[in-house]
């Protein structure tokens, strides 16, 4: 049994819950009490427990970023402000398909470091170029491992034959490959490696492969992903091939909807929405590659007031260009607002619980806040930068006014990743070379 004690000058538990002097105490990983700092050293689990002394630092959740494209980090900037379709062709389909796993590897650890320096301490990773096995996701979750990081690996069903062969795989081959990766890497007990299969989206998946994928996720008792209606477009290919809109569409498979996490939903509609809300889905909302790839609003307003469960992501380093979930958490209520054209839109608590506890329940995972009961993932904020001034805004200031400078150290299942503002497992010069010699030959739009 291993236990540590983590003390800062201020917390925020959890969204609307901000304290003075604070430690918190974990066994294995798990947090078991939280409190008044005396209080935690007299408890006889604290001795002889690891300290962690956050002196004139705020303690927060780890955030959690639900949706994330792993080795898009790699086609940062080769891609930017080109039509979606110059984009996909001179750059995603050009380079992605020559991606061998050790490459995955090298984006993984670029992708999930930077991710670690900004806070995010649980990352899914929606994972499509699996070429018929499970190499390229094993060495992506390996990767994580090596950095200390919390993974879900969301293992894609995919079967379009317009997009190249490295993405595409069979049904038994999807089913069979999902299977074996869960096997090998189902973590029930302290949840820092999970899978979940991930079937693309109505254009990337027959309707025969989203009810496969649907269906492992049934049988092994998790959620499952799906892109829907990022661009308006993709609502007119659904009229066109299904007769409904996408929520619409979906709902008509053989799936459970209350297990499903659709990511973006810019174009749902009102009824869509409230369908949603009714089958007890979830959403992974990713506001600022919305903005970056002129998608659309989703409106997250409602979605919030129906009380669905909505978690923020990233999207891929090459959609966005930036991997913080405390960057989406300001995206996600600037955006409301000026949609709206109403600055009382949505506060900073509800983005905050976004990013962080509700994130985790869209994962279905014990993570996003600092109680009992939850893994023992925290970030700590310099109260010194003067992005956190006045400091009784706190809770404000994170949200809105944070500079990724005030990050200073993280931790994950009650281990240090981040000291002083530098990785632990991994050097960052490593990590500059590799992806330096991996993308040395890569052209912009050529």
């Amino acid at each position: 049994m291993s236990s540590v004690v983590v003390t800062a000058d201020r917390a925020i538990t959890h969204a609307g819950a901000a304290r003075d002097a604070t430690s918190v105490l974990a066994v294995d990983g798990a947090i078991v009490a939280v409190g008044d700092p005396e209080a935690i050293l007299a408890d006889p689990r604290a001795t002889g427990a690891r300290r962690i002394d956050w002196g004139r630092r705020a303690m927060i959740p780890g955030t959690v970023n639900t949706h994330n494209h792993s080795f898009q980090s790699l086609l940062r900037g080769i891609g930017d402000d080109l039509p979606f379709l110059e984009w996909r062709e001179k750059a995603l389909y050009r380079y992605s398909p020559k991606l061998r796993a050790e490459d995955m590897g090298t984006a993984a650890l670029f992708a999930f470091g930077e991710m670690l320096l900004h806070g995010v301490t649980t990352v899914c990773d929606f994972y499509y170029i699996n070429a018929q096995g499970n190499d390229h996701a094993t060495a992506t979750i390996e990767a994580a491992k090596r950095l200390g990081m919390r993974i879900v690996m969301a293992r894609c069903f995919y079967d379009w034959d317009g997009a190249p062969a490295s993405y595409r795989e069979t049904i038994p081959q999807a089913v069979a490959n999902f299977e074996s990766l869960a096997r090998r890497y189902q973590d029930r007990e302290r949840y820092l490696t999970s899978v979940q299969p991930a079937p693309h989206s109505q254009h990337g998946a027959t309707p025969a492969m989203i009810e496969a994928g649907a269906g492992c996720a049934r049988d092994a008792g998790v959620p499952w992903h799906i892109h829907l209606a990022e661009e308006q477009y993709q609502v007119e290919q659904s009229l066109e091939r299904f007769g409904a809109r996408p929520l619409h569409a979906v709902s008509k498979l053989a799936v459970d909807m209350s297990q499903m996490i659709a990511v973006h939903g810019c174009w749902f509609d009102a009824t869509e929405r409230a369908l949603l809300a009714e089958r007890g889905g979830s959403l992974a909302y990713c506001p600022g590659s919305n903005m970056f790839l002129g998608d659309g609003v989703t409106d997250l307003v409602d979605l919030v007031a129906k009380q669905v469960r909505v978690g923020l992501g990233t999207d891929g380093g090459c959609s966005n260009n930036r991997v913080s979930v405390l960057d989406e958490m300001r995206a996600a209520a600037l955006l409301q607002k000026v949609h709206r054209t109403d600055g009382q839109a949505i506060d900073a608590e509800t983005c905050f619980a976004l990013g962080t506890h509700t994130a985790g329940e869209v994962l279905q995972l014990p993570v996003g806040r600092i109680a009992p009961g939850y893994r023992c993932d925290l970030v700590a904020l310099d109260l010194d930068d003067p992005s956190l001034w006045p400091e009784q805004a706190l809770e404000k200031n994170v949200v809105y006014a944070l500079s990724s400078r005030a990050i200073t150290d993280v931790v994950v299942d009650g281990q240090e990743v981040v000291v002083a503002r530098q990785l632990v497992h991994v050097q960052l010069a490593e990590i500059q070379v590799r992806v330096s010699e991996l993308t040395r030959d890569w052209r912009r739009g050529v």
